[in-house]
């Protein structure tokens, strides 16, 4: 790696191209394709740094820790956005400290005690070089300001040219990495959705094989064209209720309990939340629903997560089999609340909440969005939440107050998580409590107690609204709190809150199954043995790749031509490794906006091995 990178950064970000775009200019920066795996960490710190970041060893090490074989694009992208971009003068400023005499030169001798025997140390070979680049006057002293020019120039000269070859080649860049959709999730968070009309949607699914007349003479990329599958499916406007919803005439006498629960995201953008397990003594009609919970106390404007999808899958099996059998799921929708209805045997059940990620995907942080405040001192010098904290909190109280009682549990105050019981009797004696559980007041007496204990100081008590998917305008955009009921008509049913290490793996088979199970499977030409499954629900589309060679696939995924849609993915254009005899869920995609018409088209396309 060129050796001037191990002090800064040669990629500047001081334009205002997309982040994928400068992703993809970084990585092309290095590599023929977005599709060429990293194998190394020097490749990784090589990319990061024409990417603008300035990696330490102790980053590299955390991005790939001891195992690691390969990184993809998609995880170059997700390392880009955790890491900082380098400054522009951050580097004057560090050459400025060893500057002694404050004369605008550093020796060489004195710059190479300092990059060969502290931080992460050059060899003398690396400072020599360095010397050779930036010593214009040959005294044996370098300049650093004029150093620091030469690189940022070298930068903005990289960072063109990479821009510059991804505009001219239009086929390379639909072919690697392809564009954003102009209907992306970044735009959609200005554009809520509206109420939509319950209407009977119009669909027209086409399924066919793509035809490439092309000569054989093409190029290698043209001809793998021809092995793409083409799916298109139009849904109509106003899709957001089921043709075949049938409530039950006397369901406010069926037997009747529910859980609430949270969806949060995870810094890796994983979507989390507790499982249940609802117990049913005896055969029994069942209708089940889940939908997001409205903490807004103003009817005319609902919390923002409303249009959050949400499902539930009903698996039987046992807790730490992670392929449990799928007995049923909520596909029917009724506005925000999907739903199921139908006969369930006496047993033990499994209940797995399910967002796409449609809806709910990490957003790029403002840095320039006022910190809220949390506490203030009033003027006795005490120590009081504020109002925007209090009512944070409040919000917090009903999510983890999960059958909805008003008062919190050791189990629910925990999460389920262990908990001293001595501790947690020293907590109902000081904080206002009921029938041996917390209040909201007490809850909000013990937080006040938790700022007392840290003089003030908020940074513990954001770390506690951060995991609670709050940003630091006390806006909660990375959870979507939800509610589970179950109706029973001849028998009471309990439902209670788990949490299953299996939990996640368990979920995704339980997802696969139920898209394999309603989709007719279709090959790719030339590839017979690499299936497509697509599904047309209510209001989402969903596919599974199953690779049954015993091979790698890797599979080429273009959303390009789809209309008013969002990708679970977050691009429009990505790829999918498959493992041999494995299959794995592609992507899920909706409307941005249900009173209108949307259109999926996708093209998918088997890529060469490397």
């Amino acid at each position: 790696r060129p050796i001037t990178l191990k002090i800064s950064s040669t990629f500047c970000t001081r334009n205002s191209l997309g982040f994928y775009m400068k992703c993809r200019a970084a990585y092309l920066s290095v590599f023929r394709s977005s599709l060429v795996n990293m194998t190394s960490k020097d490749q990784l710190c090589t990319v990061l740094q024409k990417a603008g970041r300035n990696p330490s060893q102790k980053a590299l090490d955390k991005y790939w820790p001891p195992g690691t074989k390969k990184l993809n694009f998609d995880d170059f992208c997700e390392i880009l956005k955790k890491e900082k971009p380098a400054e522009p003068d951050q580097l004057m400023r560090i050459f400025k400290k060893f500057d002694v005499s404050c004369d605008g030169y550093i020796s060489h001798e004195e710059l190479s005690r300092i990059l060969t025997s502290s931080g992460e140390k050059m060899s003398p070979k690396e400072v020599d070089e360095i010397f050779s680049l930036a010593d214009v006057n040959k005294d044996g002293k370098l300049d650093y300001a004029e150093f620091c020019r030469l690189l940022e120039s070298t930068a903005e000269q990289c960072q063109t040219a990479a821009l510059k070859k991804l505009e001219a080649d239009a086929k390379l860049k639909r072919q690697n990495f392809g564009n954003q959709l102009d209907n992306s999730p970044q735009s959609s968070e200005s554009q809520p959705e509206l109420p939509a009309s319950e209407t009977q949607p119009r669909t027209e699914l086409e399924t066919t094989q793509r035809k490439d007349s092309r000569s054989s003479s093409r190029p290698s990329s043209a001809r793998i064209r021809r092995s793409s599958l083409s799916t298109v499916i139009t849904m109509g406007a106003g899709s957001t209720k089921s043709g075949r919803l049938v409530e039950p005439k006397s369901l406010q006498d069926w037997h009747h309990t529910l859980m609430r629960g949270c969806f949060y995201l995870e810094e890796d953008g994983t979507i989390v939340s507790l499982q249940y397990r609802l117990v049913i003594p005896e055969t029994t009609s069942v209708y089940l629903t889940i939908r997001p919970l409205n903490l807004s106390p103003i009817p005319e404007k609902p919390s923002p997560w409303m249009c959050v999808d949400t499902a539930l899958y009903v698996v039987m099996g046992n807790e730490t089999k992670e392929d449990s059998n799928l007995v049923c799921f909520t596909e029917l929708r009724d506005k925000e609340r999907f739903l199921w209805r139908g006969e369930l045997s006496a047993g033990s059940y499994l209940l797995l909440p399910f967002t796409t990620g449609c809806r709910l995907m990490k957003r790029t942080r403002k840095t320039s969005t006022k910190t809220a405040q949390l506490v203030n001192h009033t003027q006795s010098g005490e120590l009081e939440l504020t109002k925007e904290f209090k009512a944070a909190l409040s919000d917090i109280f009903e999510v983890i107050d999960l059958d909805g009682s008003g008062l919190l549990s050791l189990e629910e105050y925990t999460s389920g998580e262990k908990c001293d019981e001595d501790a947690w009797a020293i907590c109902k004696e000081n904080f206002n409590t009921k029938k041996n559980e917390l209040t909201r007041q007490g809850f909000l007496e013990l937080n006040l107690m938790e700022a007392n204990d840290r003089e003030g100081d908020p940074r513990d008590l954001w770390l506690t609204l951060e995991a609670m998917g709050y940003n630091h305008s006390l806006e909660m955009v990375e959870a979507c709190p939800f509610v589970i009921e179950v109706y029973c008509e001849d028998a009471k049913a309990t439902l209670q809150a788990v949490h299953l290490d299996s939990g996640i793996k368990m979920l995704n088979s339980a997802v696969q199954r139920s898209i394999t199970s309603k989709a007719e499977a279709k090959s790719l030409k030339g590839h017979e043995n690499v299936l497509i499954y697509t599904y047309k629900g209510e209001s989402r589309i969903s596919s599974v790749i199953a690779n049954k060679s015993n091979q790698k696939m890797t599979v080429h995924i273009n959303n390009e031509q789809s209309k008013n849609c969002v990708s679970s993915r977050g691009m429009s254009v990505f790829a999918v490794e498959v493992p041999a005899r494995t299959k794995m869920v592609c992507q899920h995609v909706m409307a941005l906006n249900y009173q209108q018409e949307w259109t999926y088209n996708c093209v998918e396309t088997i890529i060469p091995s490397l």
